[in-house]
């Protein structure tokens, strides 16, 4: 297998800007009015090709070279056929790009990217009824906007996960329970702060404003308007003052609070396993306004030149022994109950909250921001993801 994966790691940003003509698209199509074929799915499958490309984030897609002992793709090539050969992107608009050239049957992609996908044409219909293992999946993860468009299916889940607040419990007192310690009383932790790299992140400093400046009336954190926008950028601007680092590396971001340097910001539960408690003693939690997180996605791409494997892959990643190991592997919910099962730690559905709806519905799946708004607003124009992009640059300084 060609791969580019490091062990665990991946960088969901930072992300470069897009080009306006893919904006222009996604603002008409608002990310969900789009098909991909004019003779929709395939209603049966034939006989697997003999091989299968696939685009992937870092660590989803293990054959054993990376580590001996981590190995779910011989399995597959064994039981189908299919030889795969897979990449791994750093972001979402690298792996948007990459789709454009054919070369990959296979993508797997966060909420920033699949609605992209759709309306630039990229991501085939599937047909769920065709991936058996599609029915053990979490009811509250399917059908959802990141993953279903205009009631059509473009992909089945793979994993889930929040950005929490994570702090050094030795130094961060009283505990925060609110994501106010890295927006308004920041100024405390002042060159200890550390926030998540990416222009996505401008969402998080929406969810904040969304609960305590109600005035602004954001009811969802990537639905925008100039004003609501504006604020938000200029929250994130007041937040970079008391900043250390952006990161978009988690082992960097775990190194940082090992050595001192961070002692407070925004992290994936990743982080908070790999940080040896020796060196310090961190916590992290839900804040009692949410979170954003992110819901991937398994999808075909409209060029797939072996689209029979490319099912075979979406069902076997599906299936519960499969999706416990990559899920367990990078550190992130798996998404069937029965995946839990397989776990090689007992405890990791209960550490990432596995299958717990009331956690799950606290928190807001990366979207790929468009001027059509994505809270239904029809007099007004929202601020697509290149304003997001370049805001994000001014922010950062």
């Amino acid at each position: 297998m060609s791969t580019t994966t490091q062990r665990r790691r991946r960088a969901r940003g930072p992300v470069v800007a897009l080009a306006f003509a893919t904006m222009i698209i996604l603002a008409a199509c608002g990310g969900g009015d789009s098909d991909t074929s004019s003779s929709g799915p395939p209603k049966k499958l034939g006989d697997n090709e003999s091989k299968v490309s696939i685009l992937t984030w870092p660590g989803y897609v293990e054959d054993g070279s990376n580590d001996p002992k981590v190995d779910w793709v011989t399995p597959f090539e064994k039981e189908t056929g299919c030889k795969v050969t897979s990449k791994a992107y750093g972001t979402s608009d690298e792996a948007f790009n990459l789709t454009k050239t054919g070369d990959y049957d296979v993508v797997v992609a966060s909420g920033d990217l699949t609605a992209r996908m759709v309306a630039s044409k990229e991501a085939a219909e599937v047909n769920t009824d065709l991936i058996p293992n599609y029915e053990k999946v979490f009811k509250f993860l399917k059908d959802q906007e990141w993953n279903t468009f205009n009631g059509k299916h473009y992909g089945v889940p793979h994993g889930y996960g929040a950005n929490l607040l994570m702090y050094n419990a030795d130094e961060v007192k009283p505990a925060p329970t609110s994501w106010s310690a890295v927006f308004d009383d920041a100024s405390k932790y002042k060159g200890k702060v550390t926030a998540y790299d990416s222009p996505i992140y401008i969402a998080d400093a929406a969810l904040y404003l969304m609960k305590h400046n109600p005035d602004l009336g954001i009811e969802n954190p990537y639905a925008l308007d100039e004003k609501q926008f504006a604020a938000s950028v200029d929250l994130l601007k007041k937040q970079r003052e008391n900043v250390s680092e952006y990161w978009s590396d988690y082992l960097k971001s775990a190194s940082a609070f090992e050595s001192g340097n961070s002692q407070i910001g925004t992290t994936w539960q990743v982080i908070v396993n790999t940080i040896d408690p020796k060196k310090v003693n961190v916590k992290a939690i839900l804040p009692e306004e949410g979170a954003t997180g992110w819901s991937d996605t398994w999808m075909i791409s409209s060029k797939a030149k072996s689209p029979n494997c490319a099912y075979a892959w979406l069902n076997y990643i599906d299936s519960p022994k499969a999706n416990a190991a990559a899920t367990e592997y990078f550190g992130e919910a798996p998404n069937s109950q029965e995946a839990c099962d397989f776990a090689s730690d007992k405890s990791f559905c209960d550490t990432y909250k596995a299958g717990d709806e009331e956690f799950a519905s606290k928190l807001w799946y990366w979207r790929t921001p468009v001027a059509k708004c994505l809270d239904g607003r029809t007099d007004v124009k929202c601020m697509d993801y290149s304003a997001w992009t370049k805001a994000w640059t001014e922010i950062k300084g």
